[in-house]
């Protein structure tokens, strides 16, 4: 049974069925976060499998499916996470789908709820983006997935400044 004990947070993982998603939400748990976590409906059973992964590690977990290109998803998808596991500490936008529409507005989308949020709260938490080392340097064949990686890294600048 997943303990709510000494938990340093909630985690909100968008795109966590696989990949660095996945394993982000692991990591967390593994530092004692409970997570909620996100994907597309066609990812509902490997969030499964990843809340019971959490589970045994005695986090509690929260699937919440949606489609982060849209914003009254990702507001629902925050709200959810709040009424399910109480608060929301640490947002993390990650999802590999539609270039632009996944990677650099959807990380706009959820700092903005999140933030939203955390205001309401009025404790504040930490705002993590994550990008590859695409987000640093171009890589070759990879203009558009870069510069949706460059975005992310200037928009986490930016916003680290407006605090």
């Amino acid at each position: 049974m997943a303990s709510t004990a000494s938990s340093p947070g909630v985690a909100l993982i968008t795109g966590a069925a696989k990949g660095i998603g996945r394993a982000i939400a692991l990591r967390l748990a593994k530092n004692g976060y409970d997570v909620g976590m996100n994907d597309l409906p066609t990812a509902a059973e490997a969030l499964e499998a990843l809340g019971q992964e959490i589970a045994s590690l005695g986090r509690r977990s929260y699937i919440a499916i949606g489609d982060v290109s849209v914003p009254d998803s990702v507001e629902n998808i925050v709200s959810s996470v709040v009424e399910n596991l109480g608060h929301l500490d640490v947002p993390s936008p990650w999802n590999g789908r539609n270039f632009f529409a996944i990677n650099a507005r959807s990380v706009f989308l959820c700092y903005k709820y999140a933030a939203q949020q955390m205001i309401k709260q009025g404790t504040g938490g930490r705002i993590i983006g994550a990008a590859s080392i695409a987000g640093k340097k171009g890589v070759r064949g990879l203009g558009a997935y870069s510069a949706t990686k460059f975005a992310v890294c200037g928009l986490t600048q930016v916003a680290g400044q407006c605090h």
